[in-house]
């Protein structure tokens, strides 16, 4: 048998040399052995590449030629800068590393994970890892996986009426790999908002691959918007994997108008009965940029609902992709699941790549997908244009109209109005 030389490019050899490094940065039960199994699989496979049919339209290993050093703990008093919402709850992440909390509403304990692992804390036994399962080998939960550094977790009960921000700034004048991941576990029955805002400096190539683990528990109700300015050139990898239980009700949002380079990854099972969720994203590109929306369903019991919708706006040769899956296992009967990407080209050299999928293992269920890409439509740019505005100003109604389907369902007005603010602006640059 003939031995094969496995060819990595300096990315794939910085991470493993780079390796002893995170793992001496924290360690302790279940982040040791996902660490473990992690690195055993990159140092295997490496980054994905074009052949690997999950990362067909977004090549990993092209995106990521060079490995950004590790970022190291801030220290001292770094510049704040004004919070997404003002009326909420803050945990503060620097360069993915941990700072402090403010404002955490009664119904929310908050521990650093180093500290959770350190005393065997029950909600990181029971549930760290358990929602990501779904992702299997996935290239970025493996990078989260294996380079942790810092993190936290967050455990709900009751009903918490005020929202919690995880705020992740990005403070660095040179590139940086950064590796944050949170817990978040609401109990059942209990209620919560969770906005998470990552956002870094223009003109810093920045590699971010954070991941949210969510765990809604029964009969439990989460409103989770997410808005990613991670920086202009940044390459900002991130994962929401969801765990549901019986009745529970989730609304997600994520938001993406300006890294250079993304890729925005849901895990969601639905582990209960009856379990519903409406998962959404709005994603306006424009020049070189890249944006990657990929999701897995997975209904595994009965009376399961979802609802997925996704938005894209492209212009001046920008690039999406959106790739969806939706899983009924043969016991999820009377599962309803839909799911629809639609993209707005505003210019003939954008492109799109769909790929949404069913597969269904059940015989008693209603699931349907489509995807649409299209121009706008000169008809209603005629009628309002006939009404005495400029064709830039109709143009902007209509793509406002369109990605604002994904924004009306949030319930909290402040994140409302500060997510159609994020769209105005990105109007205003093109006019």
């Amino acid at each position: 048998m003939t031995n094969l030389t496995v060819l990595r490019n300096p990315a794939e050899e910085a991470l493993i040399s780079r390796f002893p490094e995170a793992k001496a940065s924290l360690g302790g039960g279940p982040v040791d052995l996902a660490r473990e199994r992690a690195f055993a699989a990159l140092r295997e496979k490496g980054l994905p590449h074009r052949r690997v049919e999950q990362y067909k339209y977004t090549d990993l290993r092209a995106l990521m030629r060079e490995a950004a050093p590790l970022a190291p703990e801030p220290t001292g008093d770094l510049e704040k800068k004004a919070l997404l919402i003002a009326d909420a709850g803050r945990l503060s992440f620097v360069n993915g590393w941990y700072r402090d909390a403010s404002g955490v509403p009664a119904g929310v304990s908050v521990s650093r994970l180093k500290d959770a692992l350190a005393k065997k804390d029950a909600v990181v036994e029971t549930w760290y890892g358990k929602a990501v399962k779904l992702g299997g080998d996935d290239a970025i939960l493996a990078l989260n996986a294996a380079f942790v550094g810092d993190g936290a977790v967050i455990d709900v009960k009751g009903d918490v009426e005020t929202p919690l921000l995880l705020d992740f700034a990005i403070a660095a004048d040179a590139p940086l790999s950064i590796y944050p991941r949170v817990l978040v576990v609401v109990e059942a029955g209990a209620k919560l908002t969770l906005v998470e805002h990552i956002h870094g400096p223009a003109g810093v190539a920045n590699q971010i691959a954070s991941l949210v683990e969510l765990v809604v528990g029964d009969g439990a109700t989460v409103e989770h918007i997410r808005l990613d300015e991670t920086g202009d050139v940044a390459l900002s990898l991130s994962s929401l994997a969801v765990w549901l239980g019986q009745e529970a009700n989730l609304s997600s949002l994520n938001m993406s108008a300006n890294a250079a380079a993304s890729r925005y990854q849901v895990f969601a099972t639905f582990g209960g009965r009856d379990a519903k969720a409406s998962i959404r994203g709005a994603t306006l590109v424009r020049g070189k940029q890249h944006a990657d929306a990929t999701l897995l369903v997975d209904h595994v019991e009965p009376g399961g609902e979802s609802r997925e919708l996704f938005r894209t706006v492209l212009d001046e040769g920008a690039t999406g992709v959106f790739q969806g899956k939706i899983i009924v296992r043969q016991k999820a009967q009377k599962t309803d699941g839909r799911m629809a990407s639609n993209a707005l080209m505003l210019s003939d050299d954008a492109a799109m790549n769909n790929k949404p999928e069913l597969e269904i293992f059940a015989d008693d269920v209603q699931c349907a997908h489509g995807a649409t890409c299209g121009a706008l439509d000169d008809d209603l740019l005629f009628y309002l244009m006939a009404r005495g505005i400029t064709r830039k100003q109709a143009e902007a109604l209509m793509i406002e109209s369109f990605v604002g389907e994904t924004i009306e369902p949030i319930g909290h007005e402040g994140l409302r109005e500060a997510l159609v603010a994020r769209v105005e602006d990105w109007l205003k640059a093109r006019i």
